[in-house]
């Protein structure tokens, strides 16, 4: 059983007595506070803390960390608080059990909003000392083995919750040997039934596999041997979980998994697992593109390693990894090394493995900023903690580390958020290419610019990094603010004009008694809504003059300059542009859409004068329009590749195009193209009555 006399043994491995000793006086303060209190196995509640303490000490964790394991639970579940333990064992100790302390006493709508704010307070907590979330591991990992107690629904809730955030934390800290724990226990809980017959899968197959396993391991250390390399040869064998991954992603049976034998190399420097990779290559044949280099370019966590896979006797794929023995240290503890090597060497895989986890929680951060909510917040991080990595290079020659299935829009992202912001187009190897196109490792890409450029909504649609869409989305919904205000003032400016009202002359009386008829909390508040549709502007002008007759507008109406606004759509029934007399309907929720006066969707709506708005062109209007025109042709081989090239001719782009055969000597064509203006449209549409097959052309009508 253990005590903490036979933990004390074991820290005496690293740590100074005096160390020790604060470590001894932790657990005694922590059982003193934990007196009375048990474990739902019936054990005294202090063996979890203890416990916790020795799974730290067996990645051979500071002291301080060790002492935060024993004083974790104590803010939670005692009456003391965090000042007390900082007068105590100092404000860091203090500091860290706090992070990995719940938010227990706040009640929230429901269980996944508590995670939710439980784990945004603790990604905080480790912006401030990445101890936290070690500590946190730990914590959890001792909960996994402890399960056996819990009702089953309990069992799957704190498993789901493993699998989903705390194992791939661990992977991206390079806590190796602990994610699998994780994973495998995660999924045993999960599903007790799969995870028993996987086992016992495995089990048979490991006694039929042992000959060979033997025969290639001594194949491989006689190759060694005579190249006269001293490295250690390992079978390396799959976990539970990463096997029924494998079968789920990939549609393979276990069978096809189990073929592949696995082997680790560890040898004394970089130069020899070159060395060793040469010789692994000269004895069997490698399989062309699976070789991955981990040494020169780490994974995003640190990990450091040669794979590749060859062809052995018989066709029998083999898997090999080869790398140093502190290479392997590092994929099995990850960030946790650090603290032991903390003297050593900056340059050392463990300081880098450090400093890549820092800047994954300063990404953390940044996506912290841009979401509305703890439970969103969550979600990005999970986009961001489930992926494989791709690697591109700046103009410059640096690395940027991105997910597969990334664009050039989360590439700049990833080099800065104003970058992002201002990205108009890219270059990859130095060609052109869309915005959308996913990159592959080694590319080169050149972000181009512009300062009066802004996110596009559409770039939702393909970003992959959780840092790209909290930015599109924060930057799209200050946005939309900012033109609902602008948009909603000019409106209640317009109304109040026709009452002889300045707006900007009103009172603070005038303008607290708008907020306070209209249940608003300030001005802004107040234009935004009615920017948004929600409020009319001639019902609040009427507040302030309520005999008076604000139905008619007699002043210059609202004006139209770009095609870009958020607040400003068009209606796509008739689909409005420059020139076209217009009309504006206020639309709830999504400020005014634009209509054609000729169409006969709003005909009904002209009676409900609260809900029009006269609106005009700006004589310097900018910008693409949609519209559609029908083309009717005499149908023949290749007509729709001669109208398209006819129409980009005009520099016209063409956004949606629609056939409907009427017989079988006609067919009437509909487009959908981007135009400038009315005169930009007359020109297409003449340069397409010229075509010899063409009937008629007109433009689309509501």
């Amino acid at each position: 059983m253990l005590t903490i006399d036979s933990l004390s043994h074991r820290l005496s491995s690293y740590l100074e007595p005096t160390q020790i000793n604060r470590v001894k006086r932790a657990y005694y303060y922590a059982e003193q506070a934990h007196t009375g209190q048990y474990r739902r196995s019936g054990e005294p509640y202090i063996t979890h803390p203890l416990a916790v303490a020795n799974i730290l000490a067996s990645v051979h964790m500071d002291h301080q960390s060790l002492m935060a394991a024993m004083l974790h639970d104590v803010i939670e579940d005692t009456g003391i608080g965090k000042q007390a333990i900082a007068d105590q064992f100092g404000s860091t100790v203090a500091d860290i059990v706090d992070g990995v302390s719940k938010l227990a006493k706040i009640e929230y709508e429901t269980q996944a909003e508590k995670q939710a704010k439980n784990f945004q307070k603790m990604a905080l907590a480790m912006a401030q000392d990445l101890r936290v979330i070690v500590v946190k591991l730990s914590d959890r990992l001792h909960n996994m083995r402890t399960l056996g107690a819990l009702p089953p629904e309990k069992k799957r809730r704190i498993a789901k919750e493993t699998l989903e955030i705390y194992a791939p934390i661990a992977h991206r800290l390079g806590m190796n040997d602990w994610r699998i724990e994780f994973e495998d226990r995660g999924f045993a809980a999960m599903h007790p039934l799969r995870a028993s017959r996987l086992q016992a899968s495995l089990s048979e197959v490991r006694g039929n596999r042992k000959a060979l396993v033997e025969k290639i391991q001594s194949g491989i250390e006689t190759r060694l041997q005579r190249e006269n390399i001293d490295g250690l040869v390992i079978g390396r064998e799959r976990h539970l979980y990463s096997i029924y991954n494998k079968m789920r992603s990939k549609h393979k049976s276990f069978k096809e998994i189990m073929d592949v034998y696995a082997f680790r190399i560890i040898v004394e420097d970089i130069d020899t697992c070159y060395r060793a990779l040469g010789a692994i290559h000269n004895l069997y044949k490698p399989k062309p593109g699976e070789f991955k280099d981990y040494i020169a370019i780490p994974k995003e966590n640190g990990y450091q390693s040669l794979h590749t896979i060859v062809i052995g006797v018989r066709g029998v794929p083999i898997e090999v990894q080869i790398r140093t023995k502190e290479m392997d240290e590092l994929s099995s503890r990850g960030v946790a090394a650090h603290w032991l090597y903390k003297s050593n060497d900056v340059n050392s895989v463990h300081s880098g493995s450090y400093d890549r986890a820092n800047r994954w929680i300063k990404r953390l951060l940044e996506i912290q900023e841009h979401t509305n909510s703890s439970v969103e917040f969550v979600e990005n991080v999970k986009i961001d903690l489930f992926r494989d990595e791709v690697y591109v290079f700046t103009p410059k020659g640096a690395i940027i580390e991105l997910p597969a299935g990334a664009t050039p829009v989360d590439f700049a992202f990833g080099v800065h958020t104003q970058v992002g912001n201002t990205c108009v187009a890219c270059r990859i190897n130095d060609r052109p290419a869309p915005l959308s196109q996913v990159l592959e490792s080694g590319q080169k890409v050149k972000i181009i610019t512009s300062e009066n450029s802004q996110p596009n909504p559409n770039w939702l649609n393909f970003v992959v990094t959780a840092k790209a869409r909290s930015a599109i989305r924060h930057y799209l919904k200050n946005q939309r603010h900012m033109e609902s205000v602008e948009l909603g003032k000019r409106m209640l400016m317009r109304a109040l004009a026709n009452l002889d009202i300045n707006l900007e002359e009103l009172n603070e009386q005038q303008q607290g008694y708008l907020c306070e008829q209209t249940q608003v909390a300030s001005m802004e508040e107040l234009y935004e809504s009615i920017g948004f549709g929600n409020k009319a502007a001639y019902s609040v002008a009427k507040i302030l003059q309520p005999e008076s007759d604000t139905s008619s507008d007699t002043l210059a109406p609202i004006t139209i300059d770009s095609a870009d606004s958020l607040l400003i759509s068009f209606a796509r029934c008739c689909r409005p542009i420059p020139g076209d007399p217009i009309i504006g309907h206020m639309s709830t929720g999504k400020g005014i859409v634009v209509h054609r006066d000729s169409c006969k969707n709003v005909t009904d709506l002209v009676s409900k004068k609260e809900n029009i708005s006269t609106i005009n062109w700006s004589a310097q209007v900018a910008g693409e329009f949609l519209t559609e025109i029908r083309v009717e042709v005499k149908s023949e081989r290749g007509i729709i590749a001669t109208l398209a090239t006819r129409i980009a001719q005009t520099g016209t782009s063409i956004e949606g195009i629609q056939v409907e055969e009427r017989d079988a000597e006609s067919s009437v064509i509909t487009l959908v193209i981007a135009v400038n203006n009315r005169i930009h449209l007359a020109n297409v549409m003449r340069s397409i009555r010229t075509m010899r097959s063409v009937a008629r052309v007109s433009r689309g009508k509501n």
